[in-house]
């Protein structure tokens, strides 16, 4: 609905954020009771959604204070727009009655004042603990969505790695592994940014703080011991990287997927072949130590993928 043409003339327009969880949340109780009420006279616009050339002009600061907008086209905001939405709405009519008088609508003023400079910290809490979001389209499964919340968490983790091993190699002066890790970190910053854009944020694992600490160990000590134990432990996890990412792609090939998806997972395993043809070969033959180190690697991925699955 066009926001300065409502349909009759005593329409209020209530203009709210729907990127906010908090603003969602009461803007859906608030439809609930006008559509209840029936005569409420209330229509809602998404400021965050708004195709409106004249509210777009203005979107950043209807964003940041609630309005509403009268039929003749003014508009109130901060208190003077709740009272005027609660004056339309059943069970609410009283606190509207109670902004008439003397000195408390500049009391409700002040405290929704306080509320802005809390806001983004609510946000903040209220995102983590609402419903994760779906990930809707043709092809998508919950499986796929398990499966691609593992690769995030995984190439979390890579990035850490490779973080870790540049950061020993700096310490001890290694221009070589600094080299070999910042160019495998590049592809795998690249990685994760591509999975970014396919994963919401409320569909990721909520344990990428333990997978990036794992993933900085898993590249800091063994860089610690050297180049040879880096390339080993480079080649085991990008082993079972290439195997994870081949599930996948077997899974998609004979179930189906959502367009695009595919493709992606076969850059991502072919750059990971790539590290790990390259790591193996400046590896050489691994002495028993390194080849234990790089069983135990390889059993810490596998736990991880099935973690990250389902947390």
């Amino acid at each position: 609905m066009n926001a300065r043409h409502p349909t009759t003339d005593d329409t209020l327009t209530v203009l709210y954020d729907g990127g906010c969880p908090l603003c969602r949340r009461e803007i859906a109780h608030v439809q609930g009771l006008a559509q209840r009420q029936g005569d409420a006279a209330l229509c809602f616009v998404d400021i965050s959604q708004t195709t409106d050339p004249a509210l777009q002009a203005e979107q950043q600061r209807l964003l940041a204070r609630f309005h509403v907008q009268r039929a003749d086209g003014s508009r109130l905001d901060g208190a003077a727009a709740f009272a005027a939405m609660w004056a339309r709405l059943p069970g609410w009519r009283w606190l509207a009655r109670l902004s008439r008088l003397p000195g408390m609508l500049w009391l409700m003023e002040r405290s929704y004042n306080g509320f802005l400079r809390v806001r983004p910290t609510l946000q903040s809490l209220a995102r983590r603990i609402e419903p994760p979001a779906e990930v809707n389209g043709p092809g998508w499964s919950p499986h796929l969505v398990r499966e691609l919340r593992s690769d995030h968490a995984g190439e979390t983790g890579a990035v850490e790695i490779y973080r870790g091993i540049a950061a020993v190699a700096r310490w001890r002066g290694d221009a070589e592994l600094l080299a070999f890790a910042e160019r495998h970190g590049a592809t795998e910053s690249e990685h994760l940014r591509l999975i970014e854009g396919w994963l919401p944020p409320t569909q990721r694992s909520r344990l990428l703080g333990p997978w990036r600490l794992a993933g900085w160990l898993t590249g800091a000590l063994p860089a610690l011991a050297g180049r040879r134990a880096v390339y080993g432990t480079i080649a085991a996890v990008e082993t079972f990287v290439d195997h994870h990412y081949q599930q996948q792609i077997d899974h998609i090939r004979q179930h189906g997927g959502p367009d695009g998806l595919l493709p992606l997972l076969l850059q991502c395993q072919a750059d990971e072949c790539h590290h790990r043809d390259e790591a193996a070969a400046l590896a050489g033959t691994a002495p028993w130590p390194l080849r234990l180190w790089c069983r135990i690697v390889g059993s810490g991925s596998a736990a991880a993928v099935v973690l990250a699955r389902r947390i």
